[in-house]
C-alpha cells in the first residue's frame, strides 16, 4: 500500500513539474566551440513577377540622365562631383508585370524576369552607352518589396518586409518572435518558387549545416512554415489542462508526503 502511495506521489510531482517548467528551444545544438565553419555567400536575388524595382540613372551631365528618371528627377551633387538622381519615384518603382517585363523610359519594354539586379544594371548601362544616350551612366537598382511569409509555430505569424533586401532564415524566425514550444525544430520548411514551379526545402535549425542550406538566405516571396509537434490547443483548452495537471500534481504531492510521514 505504501508503495502505491509513493507511486502516486511521484507521479503527482512529475505532473506538477510539467506544468511549471517549459521546454527550451536550442538552436545550432551541434556547433563546437572554437571550431571553424565555412561561410556561404548569399546568392544573388533574381527578379520575379510582381517585384517592384527602383531604377535611377545618374550622370555627370544631369540633362542627359533626366529623360530616364521620372519627372526629370531631382539631383544631388556628391563630394566627388557626381550628379545623382534622387527622385521620389523610388518609393513606387517599376512593377514587373506577368510577362516579366517593365516599361523603361526611352528604352521601352525590357524583359527582365530571372535576371539578377547586377545583370539588369549591366543591361541598362550597356543600352544607354551603345545607343549613345548617356556617356558613363551610373545605374542604381534596388528591390523595394522583398517580403517573406511566416507561418506555423512562430510567435508572430505574418508577412515580414525586408527593407535592405537581405535576410536569413534565423533572422526571420527571430523577427517573428521566435519559435513556440510546439515547434518541430528539425522540420522548418521553406517553400520557394523557382523557374515557374514551387519547391519545398526542409531545414533543421539544431544542426550547424543549416548554414549550407540553399534556403538559409531567404528570397522574395519565400514561405517559411514551422511544423507543429502536435495539434495546437485553444487558449481555453490549454488553461483547463494546465489546471487539471496542477491540481493532480498537488494532490499527488500531498498523498506522497502523507505516505512518507506514516512510514
Amino acid at each position: 500500500m505504501k508503495k502505491y502511495f509513493l507511486f502516486i506521489g511521484a507521479l503527482g510531482m512529475l505532473l506538477l513539474n510539467s506544468c511549471l517548467v517549459s521546454k527550451k528551444v536550442v538552436y545550432l545544438n551541434d556547433m563546437k566551440i572554437d571550431s571553424a565553419y565555412k561561410t556561404v555567400l548569399a546568392p544573388p536575388i533574381r527578379i520575379q513577377k510582381n517585384d517592384r524595382l527602383s531604377i535611377l540613372i545618374s550622370s555627370k551631365n544631369p540633362e542627359l540622365a533626366a529623360p530616364f528618371n521620372p519627372d526629370g528627377g531631382v539631383y544631388n551633387l556628391s563630394e566627388k562631383g557626381t550628379v545623382a538622381a534622387a527622385s521620389s519615384f523610388s518609393e513606387k518603382g517599376y512593377l514587373v508585370d506577368q510577362l516579366g517585363n517593365i516599361e523603361f523610359p526611352v528604352l521601352g519594354t525590357l524583359n527582365i524576369e530571372g535576371m539578377t539586379l547586377d545583370g539588369l544594371k549591366d543591361l541598362i548601362r550597356d543600352k544607354l552607352i551603345n545607343q549613345k544616350l548617356v556617356n558613363s551612366p551610373i545605374v542604381k537598382i534596388e528591390l523595394l518589396n522583398l517580403k517573406v511569409m511566416m507561418m506555423g509555430e512562430v510567435n508572430a505569424v505574418g508577412v515580414l518586409s525586408v527593407p535592405d533586401s537581405k535576410i536569413t532564415l534565423l533572422e526571420a524566425i527571430n523577427r517573428s518572435g521566435g519559435l513556440t514550444r510546439n515547434a518541430t525544430l528539425e522540420e522548418i520548411s521553406v517553400i520557394r518558387e523557382e523557374n515557374g514551379v514551387r519547391k519545398m526545402y526542409v531545414n533543421n535549425i539544431q544542426k550547424a549545416d543549416i548554414f549550407n542550406s540553399p534556403t538559409y538566405y531567404l528570397q522574395q516571396n519565400d514561405i517559411v512554415y514551422v511544423k507543429p509537434k502536435s495539434a495546437v490547443l485553444s487558449t481555453r483548452e490549454e488553461s483547463t489542462w494546465r489546471y487539471i495537471g496542477l491540481s493532480t500534481g498537488m494532490i499527488g504531492l500531498v498523498v506522497g508526503i502523507i505516505a512518507i510521514s506514516k512510514r
